[in-house]
């Protein structure tokens, strides 16, 4: 029996995308995806998931590319402006799975220094058990140490539980620490899955 969801947040409650500021900040979309695959990339941006702090990734990103040094300052000096706001249907199932008295909790990579900023905008955090976020403990999904984390602070059974997430690595992973895991790609389909493991 499945009586526990445990949730990831960046893409699966809350819409999160670098491109919703740099949009604003380039007339070029091929110089923003080359600017987002090869400067502030997805794993110079995992390290800060991991707990480097922003102001050494700056310097760092700075230091390696000079001529983008006012572009590389705006991620973290404009961050809030990457959330453009819920994903709306899973925050209903999110709603509804706490309405029924569904043990909540939430797992997710996000840096110790932006964390406060989501938190402070969206009542829902308010809403889990527990939270452990990735650049707060030092280590990130899929890395199954950071699993551990959550399942020893907040006493969560991997049998009893169901993880969702919008990465397939951290899916895999999850399933091999002996959760439920689900793929997340639209809150219908979430929402069918819990509705079968009785859930919703």
């Amino acid at each position: 029996m499945r009586d526990t969801v445990i949730f990831d947040i960046g893409g699966v409650l809350i819409d999160w995308n670098p491109r919703h500021l740099y949009r604003k900040l380039f007339d070029d979309e091929a110089a923003m995806e080359h600017f987002l695959a090869e400067v502030c990339s997805p794993l110079w941006n995992a390290e800060q998931d991991a707990g480097r702090p922003f102001a050494a990734a700056t310097a760092a990103a700075v230091a390696e590319h000079p001529e983008h040094r006012e572009m590389i300052e705006q991620y973290f000096a404009r961050w809030p402006e990457m959330m453009a706001g819920t994903i709306d249907g899973t925050v209903e199932v999110l709603a509804e799975l706490r309405a029924r008295r569904v043990p909540l909790y939430a797992l997710s990579n996000w840096s110790a220094e932006t964390y406060p900023m989501a938190r402070e905008r969206f009542d829902f955090f308010d809403w889990f058990d527990g939270i452990v976020v990735s650049g707060e403990e030092g280590v990130m999904k899929p890395d199954p140490r950071i699993y551990a984390v959550l399942q020893t602070r907040y006493g969560v059974t991997p049998e009893r539980a169901v993880f969702v997430d919008d990465s397939k690595p951290n899916v895999a992973m999850a399933e091999q620490l002996g959760l439920h895991a689900i793929h997340f790609t639209e809150p219908p389909a979430l929402r069918a899955e819990l509705g079968r493991l009785g859930l919703l």
